[in-house]
């Protein structure tokens, strides 16, 4: 039942601390690159700043912070995760007897220091991760559910469902807070899909990039999703002084044009000429009166007809 109350004690550890200032608490590391925006106890984190025992860190949607403790472990926070320096007990200058880490959510990457392994321990909601090596991934889904990707070394997952040791490089276990636990198997992009989240292992996949001297990339992941590397940030050119600018003359009025002269009124037209009356016609002559016809001789006696007859002969 141990891990158990570990769980519980890594949740209450991150409600009891999350809104404690700690700067009383003794340093245990620093900030050594800061990306968009992580948030400490006292608010934003830049680089440089120290990190302190029972100290929240918490990181944006998109934000990564990187952190190196004073044994030289080191601690890569990813998008959207919160995680509590639990334990710090130091050893020596170089060393420290129990580093605890309790993992609320989100991703992460782990790389261990020059303590001994044993002084090392991931608390999760789903159980709890014993570093036998030197690097790995793990990832804490939003319902408790577990993720360990091994990239160097040796490392074992215990929860309610038992134990799985992880011992070749890429080697994978997933559990959930109810007990369920996989058989550790070579990680591929299936646990993505069996995880929810195709964003659950950045590091890996190439969603987020880490500082050289962080890796570990790769076991097949890096294809899973398409790498975006971060927007050229823009240059910023200084002003410079400019010189005062040339006044051109301004151009001279254009002259006026000219009125145009008025058109002349066109001639008049002269009247057409009266036509003359048209001549009268005269009066037709009056035509005479016909001649009475004479009158017909009378016809002569009958002794005239005997002398006529005289004179044929």
């Amino acid at each position: 039942m141990a891990y158990l109350r570990r769980a519980a004690f890594a949740a209450l550890i991150v409600a009891l601390y999350g809104s404690m200032p700690s700067k009383a608490a003794e340093p245990i590391g620093q900030a050594i690159r800061i990306k968009t925006e992580v948030s400490g106890a006292t608010g934003p984190l830049v680089v440089r700043d120290p990190v302190h025992r029972d100290e929240l860190i918490r990181t944006s949607r998109s934000g990564l912070g990187q952190f190196v403790f004073r044994d030289g472990s080191k601690l890569a926070v990813g998008a959207g995760s919160s995680v509590v320096i639990d334990k710090f007990v130091f050893d020596d200058s170089r060393s420290v007897q129990k580093l605890t880490v309790a993992a609320a959510k989100g991703t992460f990457r782990w790389i261990s220091g020059n303590s001994k392994h044993s002084a090392y321990q991931i608390l999760t909601p789903a159980g709890t991760i014993g570093v036998r090596g030197t690097v790995f991934d793990f990832y804490v889904g939003g319902d408790g559910t577990t993720a360990v990707v091994l990239l160097s070394g040796a490392a074992e997952f215990c929860g309610r469902g038992g134990c799985q040791q992880l011992t070749r490089r890429c080697d994978c276990v997933v559990a959930r807070p109810n007990g369920d636990m996989t058989d550790t198997r070579r990680v591929d992009r299936s646990i993505l899909r069996t995880l929810g989240n195709r964003q659950a292992l950045p590091f890996l996949s190439g969603g987020q990039q880490l500082s050289p001297g962080w890796s570990g990339t790769g076991c097949g992941l890096s294809a899973a999703i398409q790498i975006r590397p971060d927007p050229p940030q823009p240059r910023i050119v200084p002003p410079t002084r400019l010189a005062p600018p040339i006044e051109t003359p301004p151009k001279p009025d254009k002259p006026p044009k000219p009125d145009k002269p008025p058109k002349p009124d066109k001639p008049h037209k002269p009247d057409k000429p009266h036509k003359p009356d048209k001549p009268h016609k005269p009066d037709k002559p009056h035509k005479p009166d016909k001649p009475s016809k004479p009158d017909k001789p009378g016809k002569p006696d009958r002794h005239d007809k005997n002398w006529r007859d005289d004179r044929r002969w």
